[in-house]
């Protein structure tokens, strides 16, 4: 049985890109227990904030053109639309960029994150970077190229932790973190062109001429439910995600809202390694199975219930076990981070197992759907938490809110793509 999961294909790829995501991952969490002993809970908060106002303009940068680039049959028009994107991400990006350089300190005013003047003109630059590195990065699971996503994701983890502990050394601040950031968008999409070019075959290269020079405009029409649905429905998605941030750092201060950016990033790091691994894998698969005209159900039936299968385990130890993990790894001052993150938990689980379904949305054409959805639960997880914010003073309690009202929607999620009557598969 085991012989045979392990010849097939898909399973494979997942444990290829796992891999490398793990790497990473692991690197990451070497270098976190001397980073968090440079850096305090307000400059992770500082980052956090930064972060967080980075995640909710960057779904508009290309208008999520680049996550189509699976879909095409043939490989000019994939060309076509990275050249959309790239276009349309410099052309937005300027535009964000002399709107802060006009309006910045009133800007920051209004969204309550002054901290951060001086800084916001670094988030058009890492939008841009950003934006190349997902075109790459979708091109390269275009090509099955699993493998030098791989080698990328373990090489970037490696300079970008090593250079924010050189500098916690030297500059122990909120504000070094935030410029390495925006520097590791512009490492991450330079190592995989490079390395698109150096292990794969001319045939496989973005940059090669086409054959056919399609029209970028008839390409941006073809797939403008991306624009007009995904690119919505993921700006939507990042405010939710950002929202426990901006918020705790409004009403709670910048050490609460570093805590939670700790506790945030380091349960990512077990989702990403599972979600990205299962959700790049199964979207290169399932756009193949549908432009072959075959039923996508079983692929996603099994992928969902073999990614909650495979994420129970470690998440549960963190549910139960989280604030004395944290204190013990992190030093004592994180054990409140710890807290936070056996809850954050429970709402990363079902976060990873909504992957699959995430994924094949866009190809089985719901994304109107999901945009509406999204707009539902988004508002009521915002309702909630800004009510408990004036209901206790306690973060926690509020995090705990948040993390169920998550949970539920990615739950109901994965119930009505599943079984709902309206679904066409």
């Amino acid at each position: 049985m085991l012989s045979r999961l392990l010849t097939n294909k898909f399973v494979r790829n997942v444990i290829l890109v796992a891999t490398g995501t793990a790497g990473a991952q692991a690197i990451t969490l070497a270098f976190s227990p001397v980073i968090t002993r440079l850096y305090g809970p307000e400059a992770f908060g500082l980052l956090g904030t930064f972060t967080a106002v980075l995640a909710v303009v960057t779904p508009i940068a290309a208008l999520t053109y680049p996550i189509a680039i699976v879909l095409p049959k043939n490989d000019d028009n994939a060309r076509g639309l990275a050249k959309l994107s790239l276009i349309l991400a410099l052309c937005i990006s300027l535009a964000i960029a002399l709107v802060f350089f006009i309006a910045e300190k009133p800007i920051a005013r209004l969204l309550n994150i002054e901290a951060l003047v001086g800084y916001l003109m670094l988030v058009p630059l890492a939008m841009f970077l950003d934006s190349s590195r997902q075109i790459m990065q979708q091109w390269l699971i275009r090509k099955k190229q699993f493998k030098v996503t791989a080698r990328i994701a373990i090489s970037q983890s490696l300079v970008l932790n090593s250079a924010k502990t050189g500098a916690g050394f030297i500059h122990p601040a909120g504000t070094a973190l935030i410029v390495l950031t925006t520097l590791g968008h512009a490492l991450y999409a330079v190592q995989l062109w490079l390395g698109a070019r150096r292990w794969s075959s001319v045939e496989d290269y973005i940059h090669r001429p086409t054959k056919a020079i399609p029209c970028l405009k008839s390409l941006a029409h073809q797939h403008r439910d991306f624009p007009i649905y995904r690119a919505p429905q993921v700006f939507i998605n990042a405010i939710s995600q950002s929202l426990p941030v901006l918020l705790l750092a409004s009403f709670f201060g910048p050490a609460v809202a570093g805590f939670y950016t700790l506790s945030r990033s380091v349960m990512a790091a077990p989702a990403d390694l599972l979600g990205n691994s299962v959700g790049n894998v199964f979207f290169a698969q399932i756009a193949e199975a549908v432009n072959e005209g075959k039923d996508p159900r079983p692929y996603l039936q099994k992928a969902t219930l073999g990614a909650l299968a495979i994420a129970t385990p470690p998440f549960v130890v963190i549910m139960i076990w989280g604030a004395p993990i944290f204190s013990f790894i992190f030093g004592e001052q994180w054990y409140t981070a710890g807290q936070y993150a056996q809850w954050i938990a429970v709402w990363l689980l079902f976060s990873l197992a909504a992957r699959p379904v995430i994924a094949t949305i866009p190809v089985i054409g719901m994304q109107g759907w999901f945009l509406v959805a999204e707009i539902i639960f988004t508002s009521l997880r915002a309702a909630l938490m800004i009510a408990a914010m004036f209901i206790s003073t306690d973060p926690l309690i509020t995090i705990i809110i948040f993390c169920i009202a998550s949970s539920c929607f990615y739950i109901t999620l994965i119930y009505l793509i599943l079984s709902g009557p309206k679904i066409k598969l």
